[in-house]
Protein backbone atom coordinates (compact mmCIF):
# COMPACT_ATOMS: atom_id res chain seq x y z
CA UNK A 1 0.00 0.00 0.00
CA UNK A 2 1.15 3.32 0.04
CA UNK A 3 1.93 5.71 2.96
CA UNK A 4 -0.35 7.34 4.47
CA UNK A 5 2.40 10.34 4.17
CA UNK A 6 2.38 10.70 0.55
CA UNK A 7 -1.18 10.94 0.68
CA UNK A 8 -1.14 14.04 2.31
CA UNK A 9 -1.78 17.04 0.84
CA UNK A 10 1.17 19.98 0.47
CA UNK A 11 0.49 23.05 2.70
CA UNK A 12 -1.39 26.01 1.23
CA UNK A 13 1.23 29.09 0.48
CA UNK A 14 -0.63 31.33 3.08
CA UNK A 15 -0.18 28.63 5.80
CA UNK A 16 2.66 27.89 5.14
CA UNK A 17 3.77 32.02 5.05
CA UNK A 18 2.31 32.25 8.33
CA UNK A 19 4.01 29.26 10.09
CA UNK A 20 7.66 30.89 8.70
CA UNK A 21 6.41 34.03 10.19
CA UNK A 22 5.32 32.16 13.64
CA UNK A 23 8.52 30.19 13.71
CA UNK A 24 10.84 33.42 12.71
CA UNK A 25 8.89 35.46 15.68
CA UNK A 26 9.48 32.44 18.00
CA UNK A 27 12.96 32.68 17.39
CA UNK A 28 13.31 36.01 17.58
CA UNK A 29 11.84 36.79 20.89
CA UNK A 30 13.93 33.87 22.00
CA UNK A 31 16.94 35.41 20.94
CA UNK A 32 15.93 38.62 23.18
CA UNK A 33 16.13 36.85 26.66
CA UNK A 34 12.85 35.06 25.85
CA UNK A 35 10.85 37.97 26.09
CA UNK A 36 8.11 38.67 24.37
CA UNK A 37 7.04 40.21 21.57
CA UNK A 38 4.99 42.62 23.60
CA UNK A 39 7.43 43.45 25.95
CA UNK A 40 10.13 43.74 22.90
CA UNK A 41 8.35 46.17 20.52
CA UNK A 42 6.48 48.92 22.40
CA UNK A 43 5.22 51.99 22.37
CA UNK A 44 5.89 55.30 24.75
CA UNK A 45 3.53 58.30 25.64
CA UNK A 46 5.47 61.49 24.57
CA UNK A 47 5.97 62.18 27.58
CA UNK A 48 7.54 58.57 28.14
CA UNK A 49 9.56 58.98 25.25
CA UNK A 50 10.91 62.36 26.47
CA UNK A 51 12.06 61.18 29.82
CA UNK A 52 13.55 57.53 28.26
CA UNK A 53 15.15 59.70 25.30
CA UNK A 54 16.08 63.21 26.57
CA UNK A 55 19.11 64.01 24.44
CA UNK A 56 16.71 64.37 21.33
CA UNK A 57 14.75 67.50 23.17
CA UNK A 58 17.03 68.92 25.44
CA UNK A 59 20.62 67.42 25.11
CA UNK A 60 22.74 64.64 27.15
CA UNK A 61 21.89 64.40 30.70
CA UNK A 62 25.35 63.31 31.03
CA UNK A 63 28.51 65.56 33.05
CA UNK A 64 30.54 66.73 30.15
CA UNK A 65 33.70 69.14 30.46
CA UNK A 66 33.98 71.82 28.07
CA UNK A 67 35.80 74.90 27.13
CA UNK A 68 33.37 77.81 27.91
CA UNK A 69 31.95 81.20 28.53
CA UNK A 70 31.17 81.85 31.99
CA UNK A 71 30.33 84.67 34.34
CA UNK A 72 32.79 84.91 36.95
CA UNK A 73 31.30 86.91 40.03
CA UNK A 74 34.95 87.76 41.78
CA UNK A 75 36.21 89.25 38.23
CA UNK A 76 32.86 90.63 37.69
CA UNK A 77 33.36 89.47 33.69
CA UNK A 78 33.19 87.13 31.47
CA UNK A 79 35.71 84.15 31.32
CA UNK A 80 36.45 81.62 28.74
CA UNK A 81 37.38 78.35 30.91
CA UNK A 82 36.89 74.66 31.08
CA UNK A 83 33.33 73.68 32.69
CA UNK A 84 31.54 71.16 34.00
CA UNK A 85 28.11 71.25 33.08
CA UNK A 86 24.58 68.99 32.21
CA UNK A 87 23.42 70.28 28.70
CA UNK A 88 19.82 69.38 29.57
CA UNK A 89 20.07 71.21 33.13
CA UNK A 90 21.13 74.18 30.85
CA UNK A 91 18.64 73.87 28.24
CA UNK A 92 15.30 73.28 30.71
CA UNK A 93 16.90 76.74 32.43
CA UNK A 94 17.63 78.23 29.10
CA UNK A 95 13.96 77.55 27.98
CA UNK A 96 11.64 79.32 30.80
CA UNK A 97 14.50 82.18 30.47
CA UNK A 98 13.93 82.63 26.86
CA UNK A 99 10.71 82.47 27.46
CA UNK A 100 10.30 85.15 29.47
CA UNK A 101 12.10 87.35 26.85
CA UNK A 102 9.53 86.47 23.98
CA UNK A 103 7.31 88.24 26.13
CA UNK A 104 8.99 91.15 25.37
CA UNK A 105 8.45 90.47 21.17
CA UNK A 106 4.49 89.98 22.20
CA UNK A 107 3.96 93.20 24.83
CA UNK A 108 7.20 95.74 23.96
CA UNK A 109 4.70 98.28 25.60
CA UNK A 110 3.62 96.99 28.91
CA UNK A 111 7.13 94.39 29.81
CA UNK A 112 10.30 96.25 31.08
CA UNK A 113 11.34 93.95 33.66
CA UNK A 114 12.86 90.29 33.60
CA UNK A 115 13.55 88.50 37.90
CA UNK A 116 15.83 85.43 37.85
CA UNK A 117 16.45 83.55 41.37
CA UNK A 118 18.46 80.80 41.72
CA UNK A 119 18.78 79.16 44.67
CA UNK A 120 21.01 76.92 45.38
CA UNK A 121 20.28 75.54 48.74
CA UNK A 122 16.61 74.60 47.72
CA UNK A 123 17.52 73.33 44.40
CA UNK A 124 14.45 76.10 43.14
CA UNK A 125 14.93 78.31 40.29
CA UNK A 126 12.36 81.50 39.45
CA UNK A 127 11.79 83.29 36.25
CA UNK A 128 9.48 86.33 37.08
CA UNK A 129 8.36 88.94 33.85
CA UNK A 130 5.57 91.33 33.77
CA UNK A 131 3.86 92.51 31.04
CA UNK A 132 1.05 90.37 29.37
CA UNK A 133 -0.08 87.07 30.98
CA UNK A 134 -1.67 84.44 29.84
CA UNK A 135 -5.45 84.50 29.09
CA UNK A 136 -6.77 82.88 32.48
CA UNK A 137 -9.89 81.60 30.78
CA UNK A 138 -10.75 78.28 29.69
CA UNK A 139 -10.09 76.65 26.35
CA UNK A 140 -13.00 75.65 24.71
CA UNK A 141 -11.53 72.58 22.76
CA UNK A 142 -8.42 71.56 25.37
CA UNK A 143 -11.16 72.24 28.44
CA UNK A 144 -8.34 73.17 30.63
CA UNK A 145 -6.88 76.92 31.26
CA UNK A 146 -4.58 78.37 28.73
CA UNK A 147 -1.73 78.56 31.26
CA UNK A 148 -2.13 75.00 32.19
CA UNK A 149 -2.21 73.47 28.69
CA UNK A 150 0.41 75.82 27.78
CA UNK A 151 2.80 74.72 30.50
CA UNK A 152 1.53 71.53 31.45
CA UNK A 153 0.38 69.66 27.92
CA UNK A 154 2.74 68.86 25.36
CA UNK A 155 3.06 70.61 21.76
CA UNK A 156 0.98 73.21 22.83
CA UNK A 157 2.23 76.85 21.28
CA UNK A 158 0.99 80.13 19.95
CA UNK A 159 4.25 80.43 17.94
CA UNK A 160 2.36 77.51 14.58
CA UNK A 161 1.39 80.43 12.57
CA UNK A 162 4.52 80.80 10.36
CA UNK A 163 2.65 82.98 7.77
CA UNK A 164 2.88 85.23 11.36
CA UNK A 165 7.17 85.83 10.15
CA UNK A 166 7.22 85.91 14.73
CA UNK A 167 10.90 87.02 15.83
CA UNK A 168 10.29 84.92 19.62
CA UNK A 169 12.41 82.14 20.28
CA UNK A 170 9.76 79.49 21.31
CA UNK A 171 8.60 77.26 18.22
CA UNK A 172 8.16 74.01 18.31
CA UNK A 173 5.77 73.22 21.43
CA UNK A 174 8.27 71.92 23.89
CA UNK A 175 10.08 74.78 25.36
CA UNK A 176 8.73 75.74 29.25
CA UNK A 177 7.23 72.25 29.29
CA UNK A 178 10.78 70.30 28.92
CA UNK A 179 11.49 72.39 32.15
CA UNK A 180 7.90 71.03 33.58
CA UNK A 181 9.14 67.29 32.25
CA UNK A 182 12.41 67.65 34.07
CA UNK A 183 11.47 68.57 37.28
CA UNK A 184 10.19 67.39 40.76
CA UNK A 185 8.25 70.44 41.48
CA UNK A 186 6.79 73.15 38.88
CA UNK A 187 4.73 76.00 39.81
CA UNK A 188 3.39 78.95 37.31
CA UNK A 189 1.66 81.60 37.92
CA UNK A 190 -0.07 84.39 35.94
CA UNK A 191 -2.13 87.03 35.88
CA UNK A 192 -4.11 88.88 33.15
CA UNK A 193 -5.71 91.76 35.01
CA UNK A 194 -8.33 90.16 35.98
CA UNK A 195 -7.81 87.06 37.03
CA UNK A 196 -4.65 85.51 38.76
CA UNK A 197 -3.98 81.90 38.14
CA UNK A 198 -1.84 79.27 40.32
CA UNK A 199 -0.74 75.50 39.47
CA UNK A 200 1.56 72.84 40.09
CA UNK A 201 3.09 70.03 38.64
CA UNK A 202 5.08 67.40 40.33
CA UNK A 203 6.98 64.27 39.48
CA UNK A 204 8.06 64.83 35.99
CA UNK A 205 4.83 66.86 34.93
CA UNK A 206 2.90 63.17 35.99
CA UNK A 207 1.11 64.80 38.94
CA UNK A 208 -0.78 67.91 38.68
CA UNK A 209 -2.69 69.98 41.46
CA UNK A 210 -6.09 71.78 40.34
CA UNK A 211 -5.14 75.01 39.58
CA UNK A 212 -6.14 78.11 41.61
CA UNK A 213 -8.19 81.05 39.80
CA UNK A 214 -9.47 83.69 41.72
CA UNK A 215 -10.13 87.92 40.97
CA UNK A 216 -7.27 90.22 40.74
CA UNK A 217 -6.61 93.70 39.90
CA UNK A 218 -2.75 93.69 40.16
CA UNK A 219 -0.78 94.17 37.12
CA UNK A 220 0.04 91.13 34.55
CA UNK A 221 2.58 88.93 35.32
CA UNK A 222 4.12 85.56 34.86
CA UNK A 223 6.38 83.96 36.55
CA UNK A 224 7.58 80.41 36.85
CA UNK A 225 9.34 78.74 39.83
CA UNK A 226 10.88 74.75 39.17
CA UNK A 227 13.29 72.67 41.20
CA UNK A 228 15.14 70.55 38.47
CA UNK A 229 14.96 66.71 38.85
CA UNK A 230 18.98 66.78 39.43
CA UNK A 231 18.45 63.22 40.00
CA UNK A 232 18.24 62.90 36.16
CA UNK A 233 21.23 64.69 35.64
CA UNK A 234 23.70 62.75 38.16
CA UNK A 235 23.50 65.98 40.10
CA UNK A 236 23.15 66.46 44.10
CA UNK A 237 23.40 70.11 43.88
CA UNK A 238 23.38 73.38 41.64
CA UNK A 239 27.47 73.10 41.57
CA UNK A 240 29.43 76.37 41.19
CA UNK A 241 29.80 75.69 37.37
CA UNK A 242 26.91 75.31 36.75
CA UNK A 243 25.06 78.27 38.45
CA UNK A 244 28.71 80.38 36.81
CA UNK A 245 26.58 79.19 33.09
CA UNK A 246 23.53 80.28 34.25
CA UNK A 247 24.54 83.02 35.21
CA UNK A 248 26.28 83.91 31.97
CA UNK A 249 22.71 83.18 30.29
CA UNK A 250 21.04 85.75 32.53
CA UNK A 251 23.73 88.29 31.62
CA UNK A 252 23.11 87.42 27.82
CA UNK A 253 19.18 88.01 28.24
CA UNK A 254 20.45 91.18 29.83
CA UNK A 255 22.20 92.01 26.96
CA UNK A 256 20.03 90.66 23.85
CA UNK A 257 17.18 92.32 25.75
CA UNK A 258 19.31 95.92 26.32
CA UNK A 259 17.72 99.20 26.46
CA UNK A 260 13.67 97.50 26.46
CA UNK A 261 13.87 96.35 29.79
CA UNK A 262 15.84 95.54 32.74
CA UNK A 263 17.42 91.90 34.40
CA UNK A 264 17.26 91.27 37.68
CA UNK A 265 19.41 88.23 39.08
CA UNK A 266 19.06 87.35 43.07
CA UNK A 267 17.40 90.18 43.75
CA UNK A 268 20.27 93.10 42.06
CA UNK A 269 19.89 94.72 39.28
CA UNK A 270 22.25 93.67 36.59
CA UNK A 271 24.14 97.44 35.26
CA UNK A 272 23.49 96.09 31.35
CA UNK A 273 21.69 99.05 29.44
CA UNK A 274 23.67 98.46 25.81
CA UNK A 275 25.12 95.77 24.11
CA UNK A 276 28.47 97.38 24.30
CA UNK A 277 27.90 96.93 28.09
CA UNK A 278 27.45 93.63 27.51
CA UNK A 279 30.16 93.37 25.41
CA UNK A 280 32.69 95.07 27.85
CA UNK A 281 32.44 92.47 29.42
CA UNK A 282 34.39 90.31 27.52
CA UNK A 283 36.45 93.09 25.72
CA UNK A 284 36.66 95.71 28.34
CA UNK A 285 40.14 94.36 30.38
CA UNK A 286 41.85 93.29 26.43
CA UNK A 287 43.97 96.10 26.17
CA UNK A 288 45.13 97.49 22.95
CA UNK A 289 42.04 95.52 21.04
CA UNK A 290 39.45 97.36 19.19
CA UNK A 291 35.51 97.25 19.76
CA UNK A 292 33.97 98.80 16.99
CA UNK A 293 30.18 98.95 17.16
CA UNK A 294 27.31 99.40 14.97
CA UNK A 295 23.08 99.57 15.27
CA UNK A 296 22.21 98.57 11.99
CA UNK A 297 17.95 98.34 12.75
CA UNK A 298 16.05 97.33 15.08
CA UNK A 299 16.61 94.02 14.38
CA UNK A 300 20.10 93.78 14.33
CA UNK A 301 23.21 94.86 16.04
CA UNK A 302 27.04 94.26 15.65
CA UNK A 303 30.41 94.59 17.04
CA UNK A 304 33.90 93.87 15.93
CA UNK A 305 37.09 92.81 17.79
CA UNK A 306 40.34 91.39 16.79
CA UNK A 307 40.55 87.65 18.16
CA UNK A 308 44.62 86.12 19.66
CA UNK A 309 43.95 83.23 17.40
CA UNK A 310 41.13 81.76 15.62
CA UNK A 311 37.41 83.25 14.81
CA UNK A 312 35.37 83.49 17.54
CA UNK A 313 31.67 84.33 17.51
CA UNK A 314 29.42 85.33 20.60
CA UNK A 315 25.87 85.54 18.50
CA UNK A 316 22.13 85.70 19.56
CA UNK A 317 19.04 84.77 17.91
CA UNK A 318 15.79 85.81 19.56
CA UNK A 319 17.33 85.95 22.72
CA UNK A 320 18.56 82.42 22.24
CA UNK A 321 22.31 82.21 22.15
CA UNK A 322 23.94 80.19 19.63
CA UNK A 323 27.18 79.00 20.70
CA UNK A 324 27.91 77.01 17.51
CA UNK A 325 27.07 80.48 15.41
CA UNK A 326 24.99 79.73 12.17
CA UNK A 327 23.69 81.32 9.21
CA UNK A 328 23.63 84.83 11.29
CA UNK A 329 26.85 84.51 11.68
CA UNK A 330 28.07 83.92 7.95
CA UNK A 331 25.76 86.68 7.06
CA UNK A 332 27.67 89.36 9.06
CA UNK A 333 30.81 87.93 9.19
CA UNK A 334 30.96 87.06 5.16
CA UNK A 335 30.55 91.13 5.23
CA UNK A 336 33.38 91.98 6.82
CA UNK A 337 35.99 89.66 5.73
CA UNK A 338 35.18 90.92 1.84
CA UNK A 339 35.76 94.74 3.08
CA UNK A 340 39.25 93.61 4.99
CA UNK A 341 40.20 91.53 1.87
CA UNK A 342 39.95 93.97 -0.53
CA UNK A 343 41.44 96.52 1.29
CA UNK A 344 44.41 94.42 2.33
CA UNK A 345 45.35 93.34 -1.47
CA UNK A 346 44.85 97.08 -2.28
CA UNK A 347 47.56 97.87 0.42
CA UNK A 348 49.89 94.85 -0.77
CA UNK A 349 50.16 95.31 -3.94
CA UNK A 350 53.81 94.27 -3.35
CA UNK A 351 53.59 91.26 -1.13
CA UNK A 352 50.38 89.42 -3.81
CA UNK A 353 52.68 90.08 -6.88
CA UNK A 354 55.78 88.55 -4.40
CA UNK A 355 53.33 85.23 -4.49
CA UNK A 356 51.24 86.08 -1.34
CA UNK A 357 48.10 84.33 -1.51
CA UNK A 358 45.74 85.98 0.85
CA UNK A 359 42.03 84.46 1.24
CA UNK A 360 39.20 84.59 3.05
CA UNK A 361 39.98 82.32 5.77
CA UNK A 362 43.29 84.23 6.78
CA UNK A 363 40.71 86.95 7.34
CA UNK A 364 38.10 85.39 9.46
CA UNK A 365 40.90 83.52 11.63
CA UNK A 366 41.39 86.98 13.37
CA UNK A 367 37.60 87.82 13.53
CA UNK A 368 35.81 88.38 16.88
CA UNK A 369 32.15 89.17 16.35
CA UNK A 370 29.51 89.51 18.53
CA UNK A 371 26.00 89.74 17.31
CA UNK A 372 22.27 90.34 18.80
CA UNK A 373 19.13 89.89 15.90
CA UNK A 374 15.90 88.90 15.51
CA UNK A 375 15.07 86.48 12.56
CA UNK A 376 11.77 85.54 11.36
CA UNK A 377 10.70 82.06 12.64
CA UNK A 378 13.93 81.22 13.26
CA UNK A 379 15.14 77.09 12.28
CA UNK A 380 18.00 75.66 13.69
CA UNK A 381 19.74 72.13 13.77
CA UNK A 382 17.95 70.65 16.68
CA UNK A 383 15.91 71.47 19.91
CA UNK A 384 19.00 72.70 21.84
CA UNK A 385 19.61 75.39 18.94
CA UNK A 386 22.53 75.84 18.96
CA UNK A 387 23.56 76.51 15.54
CA UNK A 388 21.31 78.86 13.05
CA UNK A 389 20.20 76.93 10.34
CA UNK A 390 17.05 79.79 8.58
CA UNK A 391 18.52 80.67 4.79
CA UNK A 392 19.35 84.34 4.78
CA UNK A 393 16.94 84.82 2.72
CA UNK A 394 14.36 84.13 5.08
CA UNK A 395 15.44 86.09 7.86
CA UNK A 396 13.11 88.78 7.33
CA UNK A 397 15.42 91.49 7.29
CA UNK A 398 18.92 92.08 6.18
CA UNK A 399 21.78 93.30 8.45
CA UNK A 400 23.69 95.84 5.87
CA UNK A 401 27.15 97.03 7.91
CA UNK A 402 27.54 100.92 6.60
CA UNK A 403 30.81 101.97 5.21
CA UNK A 404 31.74 103.60 7.93
CA UNK A 405 31.95 100.58 10.38
CA UNK A 406 33.41 98.89 7.42
CA UNK A 407 35.88 101.11 7.22
CA UNK A 408 36.98 101.13 11.17
CA UNK A 409 37.31 98.04 10.85
CA UNK A 410 39.75 97.83 7.85
CA UNK A 411 41.45 100.53 9.64
CA UNK A 412 41.83 98.63 12.95
CA UNK A 413 44.88 97.36 12.62
CA UNK A 414 43.43 93.77 10.87
CA UNK A 415 44.96 94.32 7.87
CA UNK A 416 48.47 94.54 9.53
CA UNK A 417 47.85 90.84 10.96
CA UNK A 418 46.32 89.25 8.12
CA UNK A 419 49.63 90.33 5.75
CA UNK A 420 52.02 89.28 8.30
CA UNK A 421 50.42 86.27 8.99
CA UNK A 422 49.82 85.43 5.35
CA UNK A 423 53.45 85.91 4.08
CA UNK A 424 55.03 84.25 7.59
CA UNK A 425 52.31 80.97 6.23
CA UNK A 426 53.47 81.24 2.86
CA UNK A 427 57.26 81.26 4.27
CA UNK A 428 56.67 78.25 6.52
CA UNK A 429 54.49 76.56 3.57
CA UNK A 430 58.09 77.11 1.54
CA UNK A 431 60.41 75.91 4.29
CA UNK A 432 58.17 72.68 4.46
CA UNK A 433 58.71 71.96 0.91
CA UNK A 434 62.31 73.33 1.07
CA UNK A 435 62.66 71.04 4.32
CA UNK A 436 64.89 74.16 4.84
CA UNK A 437 66.07 74.19 8.61
CA UNK A 438 69.21 74.39 10.56
CA UNK A 439 69.97 71.07 11.74
CA UNK A 440 72.75 69.44 10.94
CA UNK A 441 72.70 66.30 8.75
CA UNK A 442 76.28 64.43 8.12
CA UNK A 443 75.06 63.35 4.43
CA UNK A 444 73.00 64.77 2.28
CA UNK A 445 71.05 62.25 -0.38
CA UNK A 446 68.67 62.16 -2.78
CA UNK A 447 70.21 65.17 -4.70
CA UNK A 448 71.89 64.45 -8.35
CA UNK A 449 75.11 65.56 -9.20
CA UNK A 450 76.03 67.41 -5.73
CA UNK A 451 79.41 66.64 -4.57
CA UNK A 452 79.53 67.31 -1.41
CA UNK A 453 81.93 68.78 0.91
CA UNK A 454 82.90 65.59 3.40
CA UNK A 455 83.04 67.80 6.64
CA UNK A 456 79.55 69.34 5.68
CA UNK A 457 76.56 69.09 8.05
CA UNK A 458 78.99 68.28 11.19
CA UNK A 459 80.67 70.49 13.71
CA UNK A 460 82.92 71.79 10.86
CA UNK A 461 80.81 72.92 8.20
CA UNK A 462 81.10 76.41 8.72
CA UNK A 463 85.01 75.94 7.24
CA UNK A 464 82.82 74.56 4.36
CA UNK A 465 83.03 76.16 0.92
CA UNK A 466 80.13 75.29 -1.96
CA UNK A 467 81.63 75.47 -5.55
CA UNK A 468 78.43 76.20 -8.18
CA UNK A 469 79.37 75.94 -11.21
CA UNK A 470 77.66 76.46 -14.80
CA UNK A 471 76.75 73.16 -16.01
CA UNK A 472 78.85 70.05 -16.03
CA UNK A 473 81.75 70.43 -17.96
CA UNK A 474 82.67 73.05 -15.43
CA UNK A 475 81.86 71.04 -12.48
CA UNK A 476 84.58 68.05 -13.83
CA UNK A 477 87.42 71.09 -13.56
CA UNK A 478 86.12 72.17 -10.31
CA UNK A 479 86.06 68.11 -8.98
CA UNK A 480 89.87 68.25 -10.68
CA UNK A 481 90.81 70.84 -9.23
CA UNK A 482 89.50 69.58 -5.64
CA UNK A 483 92.12 66.69 -5.92
CA UNK A 484 94.71 68.82 -5.06
CA UNK A 485 93.03 70.60 -2.27
CA UNK A 486 91.12 67.98 -0.92
CA UNK A 487 87.36 67.68 -0.74
CA UNK A 488 86.94 68.07 3.21
CA UNK A 489 86.21 71.57 3.21
CA UNK A 490 85.08 72.13 -0.75
CA UNK A 491 81.92 70.90 -2.59
CA UNK A 492 80.42 70.93 -5.92
CA UNK A 493 76.96 71.96 -7.63
CA UNK A 494 75.97 72.15 -11.29
CA UNK A 495 73.74 74.62 -12.34
CA UNK A 496 71.24 73.87 -15.37
CA UNK A 497 70.96 76.63 -17.43
CA UNK A 498 69.91 80.47 -16.15
CA UNK A 499 69.54 80.76 -12.41
CA UNK A 500 65.98 82.18 -11.32
CA UNK A 501 66.87 85.78 -10.23
CA UNK A 502 65.10 85.26 -6.45
CA UNK A 503 64.98 89.13 -6.09
CA UNK A 504 62.40 89.46 -8.45
CA UNK A 505 60.75 86.17 -8.11
CA UNK A 506 57.64 85.22 -5.90
CA UNK A 507 57.76 83.23 -3.03
CA UNK A 508 55.52 80.26 -5.28
CA UNK A 509 58.15 80.92 -8.29
CA UNK A 510 60.95 79.95 -5.71
CA UNK A 511 58.86 77.00 -4.63
CA UNK A 512 58.37 75.85 -8.16
CA UNK A 513 61.99 75.74 -8.91
CA UNK A 514 64.09 73.08 -8.19
CA UNK A 515 67.76 74.62 -8.11
CA UNK A 516 66.84 77.08 -5.52
CA UNK A 517 65.21 74.36 -3.12
CA UNK A 518 68.16 71.79 -3.94
CA UNK A 519 71.17 75.04 -2.85
CA UNK A 520 69.21 76.06 0.27
CA UNK A 521 68.90 72.31 0.90
CA UNK A 522 72.91 71.83 0.80
CA UNK A 523 73.62 75.02 2.23
CA UNK A 524 71.06 74.02 5.19
CA UNK A 525 69.49 77.87 5.13
CA UNK A 526 66.14 78.85 6.84
CA UNK A 527 64.00 80.79 5.63
CA UNK A 528 62.76 82.62 8.91
CA UNK A 529 66.91 84.00 9.02
CA UNK A 530 68.38 87.32 7.59
CA UNK A 531 72.37 86.51 6.44
CA UNK A 532 74.98 88.76 5.87
CA UNK A 533 78.30 88.52 5.28
CA UNK A 534 79.16 88.02 8.68
CA UNK A 535 76.93 85.88 9.79
CA UNK A 536 77.85 81.98 9.21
Amino acid sequence: GVPAAATRPPPSPASAAMAAASRAAASHAAGREGKSIEQIYQKKTQLEHILLRPDTYVGSTEAQAQELWVFDTVQNRMVHRKTTYVPAMYKIFDEILVNAADNLIRDPDAMDAIKVDIDTKAGAIAVWNNGQGLPVVVHKEQKVYVPEMVFGHLLTSDNYNDADGKVVGGRNGYGAKLANVFSTEFVVETADGQKRFSQTFRNNMTRKEAPKVSPCKEASFTKVTFKPDLAKFGMTSLDDDTVSLLTKRVYDIAGSTAGKCTVHLNGEKLDIKTFRDYTDLYLLTRTGFPQIHEKCSDRWEVCFSLTEGGFQQVSFVNSICTIRGGTHVAHVSDQIVEAVLEKAKQKSKEIVKRGVDIRPHHVKAHLWVFIKCLVENPAFDSQTKETLTTKQSKFGSRCELSDKFLEDVTNSGIVDLILMAAEAKTKVDLGKKLKAGTSKVSRLTGIPKLEDANDAGGKNSAECTLIVTEGDSAKALAVAGLSVIGRDKYGVFPLRGKMLNVRDATLKQMMANEEIQNIIKIMGMDLNREYDAELK
